[in-house]
């Protein structure tokens, strides 16, 4: 697993430890919970996580994604086609996109502890949509493996470096947390078939439609970050409920 390379840089020149870690899938397992829709919808503790499966150091089987089958579909037009649609759901408006590369490999990084394609794809988005970080009410990052939310939230700017692993072990991210973060439950719990990217997105539009299975209150601005590769390649959307 070539993940194992940077995150164990990570938590090596962070000190964050392997409880902060596991502390990741425990957030997004409560807001999984329950979700008939979701692979794992059991809420989790630390300690249950820790102690499933070691499958390759430092992750343990539940800080692993699923593996599901499943599929996915959204429905792309202008603003202008949308309002003449005669379905009753509310559009989601494409804000700002942006998309970036890292390195041809994981070993290649300029620095394993932050994804450069993050932060590069990111900026690109947010300025496109001409919004702040405090503009987001909602957060998507795709997580294969559980170390990729503390890489978003750091390099897309929510976290200062090395401070992700706290501001989630703070529940800032749970619910009823200032930053609702993968809250259809993730890859981590949610499901997994290899392509995850579409249900994040679709958790983000029904996030802004008042539609999801565990719903956040005033979600206006969301926004979702895919990772391609092995840290190789980043994607960012900023979607929202309204245009500005």
């Amino acid at each position: 697993n070539m993940f194992t390379l940077p995150v164990m840089r990570y938590l090596h020149e962070t000190g964050t430890t392997h409880e902060q870690l596991a502390e990741v899938v425990v957030a997004q397992s409560h807001w999984a919970e329950g979700n008939p829709r979701a692979s794992r919808n059991k809420r989790l503790t630390v300690q249950e996580v820790m102690a499933s499966p070691l499958i390759a150091y430092p992750f343990h089987k539940l800080e692993c994604c699923v593996v599901t089958d499943g599929g996915g579909a959204l429905v792309v037009t202008t603003a202008e086609r949308a309002r003449d649609l005669r379905r009753a759901d509310a559009p989601v408006y494409l804000l700002g996109s942006g998309e970036a590369c890292d390195s041809p490999l994981v070993s290649m990084m300029d620095d394993p502890t932050s994804s450069k394609g993050f932060r590069l794809s990111s900026r690109e988005a947010f300025a496109q949509a001409g919004i702040t970080h405090a503009d987001v009410d909602h957060l998507m990052v795709y997580d294969a493996f559980a170390h990729l939310p503390l890489y978003g939230l750091e390099d897309l700017g929510f976290c200062k470096p090395g401070e992700a692993a706290h501001f989630i072990w703070e529940r800032n991210t749970a619910p009823g947390g200032k930053l609702p973060l993968n809250t259809n439950g993730g890859g981590l719990s949610y499901t997994h078939t290899g392509m995850y990217g579409m249900f994040a997105i679709q958790e983000s539009v029904r996030q802004l439609r008042g539609e999801a299975f565990r719903q956040v209150d005033g979600v206006k601005t969301s926004v979702v970050q895919g990772v391609g590769g092995m840290f190789t390649a980043a994607a960012t959307l900023v979607l929202s409920s309204q245009l500005p």
